[in-house]
């Protein structure tokens, strides 16, 4: 089996990290598998809890960062510091228990067969659960409409549970990524596809978190508006 590590960002999930790190553990296989916690600085303590967790469990690792900068550029340095090593299988994942740990398996098996799986909550079997009503639009109408821009039939472009092997992420330049909020999903998704690679859908019950406060704001909604024409634009002119 490839090694796999589970990336955490984290900005003020202290009362999330240690059950989900604790809870990643017992789904992986902690002698080859890991989890790399992403703190961009949370003033809530959450970096050092992470340290704290470090020092007793040798599959865990944390990249201190010094200020909050978005999930883009979060998941960013995570995969740079792990491509710098032999990481071959690199995961997304929240921290607040929106993504189950008990799916992650489900996710690293699916990509024997593929260069990308995404955890879908938009194909047969997936959902959600415990969301209002305009969650619910805000989410299903942003990736109805990065579809229908992006001419992509996948169902689940702006999810954040991902498995990309070390290859996919090695092809689409890191470097070249812009997006910082969840437009950042949408970004990585299609830049995969226009490089020919395979994407997998696998269904997820994506849940509302259990504690701490959502990052969702009205400036990544925002960005995701505008950042989906431009890649198409990009694209158009073979500029992506």
């Amino acid at each position: 089996m490839p090694r796999a590590v589970v990336c955490l960002p984290t900005y003020n999930e202290r009362e999330n990290l240690e059950a989900m790190v604790r809870a990643l553990g017992e789904v992986l296989d902690t002698s080859q598998d890991g989890v790399l916690v992403i703190d961009d600085g949370s003033p809530d303590g959450t970096g050092e809890i992470a340290d704290r967790l470090a020092a007793e469990l040798p599959w865990l690792s944390i990249l201190h960062r010094e200020q909050k900068e978005g999930i883009g550029p979060a998941y960013i340095a995570g995969f740079r510091h792990l491509l710098a090593g032999d990481t071959q299988l690199l995961l997304e994942m929240d921290c607040d228990f929106s993504h189950d740990p008990g799916d992650v398996q489900r996710l690293i098996a699916a990509a024997s067969e593929a260069d990308l799986v995404l955890g879908s909550r938009y194909v047969q079997g997936g959902g959600t659960e415990n969301w209002g009503l305009l969650r619910r639009f805000v989410s299903r109408g942003g990736c109805i409409y990065a579809q229908v821009l992006l001419g992509v039939r996948l169902r689940d472009l702006t999810g954040g549970f991902k498995c990309f092997r070390r290859e996919t992420l090695e092809a689409i330049d890191l470097g070249a990524l812009s997006a910082h909020g969840y437009a950042f999903q949408i970004e990585t998704t299609y830049r995969v596809l226009r490089k020919g690679l395979r994407v997998q859908e696998v269904p997820i019950r994506f849940v509302e978190r259990r504690a701490g406060a959502s990052k969702m704001t009205s400036s990544i909604v925002a960005e995701a508006i505008w950042k989906v024409p431009l890649l198409r634009l990009r694209a158009l002119f073979g500029r992506l």
